[in-house]
């Protein structure tokens, strides 16, 4: 199953995109807040099945915003079935 951000909310400092799956379903968000120096980052996922998917879909994008900013210290929490999910981000 494929999966895709689907843009809920976004402005300068903010986002809100529904991870959808290729037939529109909504299976889990991913949001995020910067303020300052820190970007804060939430993510929950329903489907544990599509796990190393969302991983694949949500590292790139995590790293292409802290390019934005390369001072910014990135903190996240993000869940896959209700269990916790670590990502590692590459530091250039």
């Amino acid at each position: 199953m494929q999966i895709y951000f689907s843009p809920e909310f976004i402005n300068q400092n903010a986002q809100v995109l529904n991870i959808v799956t290729d037939r529109n379903e909504a299976i889990g968000y991913l949001s995020f807040l910067i303020e300052e120096n820190k970007m804060y980052v939430f993510s929950q996922l329903q489907e544990e099945g599509v796990c190393e998917d969302y991983k694949d879909l949500v590292k790139p994008y995590l790293q292409g915003l802290t390019k934005i900013k390369p001072d910014l210290e990135v903190m996240t929490f993000l869940a896959v079935g209700g269990k916790q999910v670590e990502i590692e981000l590459d530091k250039e």
